[in-house]
């Protein structure tokens, strides 16, 4: 199976925390501060010596001692600064030769203001939730010596049949999944200090790491 290669390159950064901006007819704008990583080229990954085309970018310098020691060797062959973060984006086999290893990606192509981007991250984790939190289920009646008040209630069927059908919605893990906030409208883009305000909320906790780039839809410019 082939995976299609994207065209639209993508940039790493950290989610910093949320808070507002006035705009010049004086309206609040909630806005998600998001501080751009290194974004370094770390790997190029050929057809030929690896079946694929992409690239590897790296982000978020930690110690040696806090690397494991195939991802510090590998690094320190390359002469390269220990990342912590490393994340790999399909590109087309003709688009190899614009990179090398150790350049830093332009940003301000991608981050230029009113431009939308799709932002991606792991949603906050939950823990074990039931089905009324989970799938938005209707409780049972509180009255009348009802025992089943947010239990999930009978799972199964008739005698055909006769079984729990796969799929079945079932109290499980809630959160803690690849989510992508898409169409958010990027409103100021600082260099000096390496951030950049995107409209709206984007998934994940404060410190966790998101990849941006730009939107495959363009919609509402």
């Amino acid at each position: 199976m082939t995976i299609p290669a994207r065209t639209r390159p993508e940039i790493l950064g950290k989610k910093l925390g949320m808070t507002q901006i006035f705009n010049a007819d004086g309206d609040a704008i909630p806005v998600t501060v998001i501080e751009l990583g290194e974004n370094i080229v770390t790997d190029i990954k050929t057809p030929v010596k690896n079946g694929y085309a992409a690239i590897q970018l790296g982000t978020n310098i930690k110690k040696e001692k806090h690397l494991n020691k195939p991802k510090m060797g590998n690094l320190k062959k390359k002469n390269l600064p220990m990342f912590g973060y490393l994340k790999e984006y399909r590109v087309k086999p003709e688009e190899l030769d614009a990179h090398k290893i150790g350049e830093q990606i332009d940003l301000s192509k991608i981050l230029t203001p009113k431009e939308l981007v799709d932002v991606t991250g792991m949603s906050i984790g939950k823990g074990f939730q039931g089905m009324v939190k989970l799938y938005n289920k209707q409780r049972g009646p509180k009255s009348h010596g009802s025992k089943s008040y947010r239990q999930p209630g009978s799972i199964g069927a008739h005698t055909y049949p006769g079984r729990v059908l796969p799929g079945k919605k079932m109290p499980s893990r809630m959160g803690n999944e690849k989510v992508t906030a898409r169409n958010l409208k990027v409103i100021e883009f600082n260099k000096e200090k390496n951030v950049v305000l995107v409209k709206g909320a984007v998934p994940g906790v404060e410190g966790g790491m998101l990849t941006i780039r730009p939107s495959i839809k363009k919609w509402n410019v």
